[in-house]
């Protein structure tokens, strides 16, 4: 009879943890997405895609959609610059800024909503200034963008930070010392090094941004065809008992996510080395 190891476990034991997460997996994660495709699908592909075509559904679909599109770019330029800053130079309050960095993940997304309240609501000095010239924050598109904003800055600076670390500051000096600028060390050596990382961050502050509804839901009043984003209408359709709707909007935010999930999944594939040094710490 084999002696087990110190670090081996009996084969039913394996076999009983395999079988836990396989049955956790599929309660917690494959039976909800199935049931919602399912849902959208009950009546026919004709009429989920007709749901679509409603103008308050094409509308969230489309503040959804351009507020990634303004919130990514802006936190990929943000990480950039962040990781650049902490990693490259060294200078006091660098660890006040790592703090500041990782707030979101400490902070509610409704408390985060709530403080945007109180700085821009209209019953503030801030927000009835903005309101009289005509630049209102909360319930308004730049309200979501902030909130937003304010969620997912921290996916593409906290994939960058490690692997920056990791790779020192050697061949930027190198670069500098051969008499090149900052601006094109940066593009011809600190960019390619960091391409994958900053991908990888970017998908994941994508996923972030399309589904946030937390600090959105404050900041945007819910109002119907112009500030509710495809969560906020995901609600709103449901507690209206228009369940095919709802149904066929949370399919198409889900598809979204299984999208970018499965870039995620390529990228740690085919990229495994530049991934792994952002992972380990």
């Amino acid at each position: 009879m084999r002696h087990l190891g110190a670090t081996e476990d009996p084969a039913w034991v394996r076999r009983a943890l395999v079988g836990a997460v396989l049955v956790l997996l599929i309660l917690l994660l494959f039976a909800p997405l199935v049931a919602v495709f399912a849902e959208a699908l009950k009546r026919g592909l004709s009429v989920a895609l007709a749901s679509l075509e409603e103008p308050d559904a094409r509308h969230a679909i489309w503040l959804t959609l351009t507020v990634a599109a303004i919130v990514v770019p802006l936190n990929a330029v943000f990480g950039i610059a962040a990781a650049w800053v902490i990693t490259k130079f060294d200078w006091r309050g660098k660890s006040i800024l790592l703090t500041l960095i990782d707030l979101p993940f400490s902070v509610s997304p409704v408390v985060a909503g709530l403080c945007f309240v109180l700085l821009f609501g209209a019953n503030t000095a801030i927000g009835a200034w903005l309101v009289a010239h005509g630049f209102p924050i909360i319930f308004a598109v730049p309200g979501i963008v902030l909130a937003t904003l304010f969620i997912t800055f921290p996916f593409v600076a906290r994939e960058l930070i490690p692997l920056m670390i990791e790779q020192g500051r050697a061949e930027e000096e190198a670069a500098l010392t051969l008499g090149a600028s900052g601006w094109r060390t940066f593009v011809t050596v600190t960019l390619p090094n960091i391409r994958w990382a900053l991908l990888y961050g970017v998908l994941l502050c994508n996923a972030r941004a399309m589904g946030e509804f937390g600090a959105v839901a404050v900041v945007s009043g819910k109002i119907k065809g112009q500030t509710t984003t495809m969560p906020l209408m995901i609600e709103i359709l449901y507690n209206e008992y228009l369940s095919i709707a709802a149904f066929t909007l949370a399919a198409l935010l889900a598809f979204l996510a299984l999208v970018t999930l499965a870039l995620k999944s390529f990228l740690e594939w085919r990229h495994p080395d530049a991934l792994a040094a952002s992972h380990r710490h």
